[in-house]
Order: C-alpha cells, then sequence, then structure tokens
C-alpha cells in the first residue's frame, strides 16, 4: 500500500503544520529547561495541545535541568515507561509516577 498521493499545495500546507509542531515542541523543551515550565504543566497542555501530545517523554525528561540521557532512560527504565513512549500515550499510572518523581 503506497502512500497518498498529495498535490503540491497540500504537501506545503502539511509541511507548514510539521513546523509549526517542531516549533511548539522545541520551545516547551526550551521552557523546561530554563525552569518556565513544569513537568506537572507539561503533562497537562498534552491533553489539550497534539503537539506537546506527540512529543517523546524521554526528550521532555531530558530538557528538565540536571537531567540528561543517562538519568531520563533510568528514571523510565525504573517506572516501566517505553522509550518510545509519548506524552499523550502516558497511563494514569505512569503519569503520577512521573510527577512524583519530580515533585
Amino acid at each position: 500500500m503506497s502512500p497518498p498521493t498529495l498535490t503540491v499545495e497540500q504537501r506545503k500546507v502539511a509541511g507548514e503544520r510539521a513546523l509549526a509542531a517542531r516549533r511548539v515542541r522545541a520551545e516547551a523543551r526550551v521552557a523546561l529547561k530554563s525552569r518556565e515550565l513544569t513537568l506537572a504543566v507539561l503533562l497537562s497542555r498534552a491533553e489539550e495541545d497534539s503537539a506537546i501530545a506527540r512529543m517523546k517523554v524521554v526528550e521532555a525528561l531530558e530538557a528538565l535541568p540536571a537531567i540528561g540521557p543517562t538519568k531520563a532512560q533510568a528514571i523510565m527504565t525504573r517506572l516501566g515507561i517505553s522509550s518510545s513512549r509519548r506524552l499523550k500515550g502516558l497511563g494514569m499510572h505512569q503519569r503520577a509516577a512521573l510527577l512524583e518523581v519530580f515533585a
């Protein structure tokens, strides 16, 4: 099964939407790093904003101050969260566990 063929205009619109979503996620990472945004607020925004919802959990954790790739992966392993999980895919207990770690 091949992907649908898009017109030039449809591809342009899709590209613009993708770029806007990447910008939103990048701004969220910067806000997390500078402590303007907390993980709790980010998780609540993920329920409303589809761009934030598509952010990988590991990217959000690595954007937190003093959390690098190794610590982020260790936290996710301890909580039983897959490395490919996105914010929208977190279960109720996984969210609560994440918030408890960073409370």
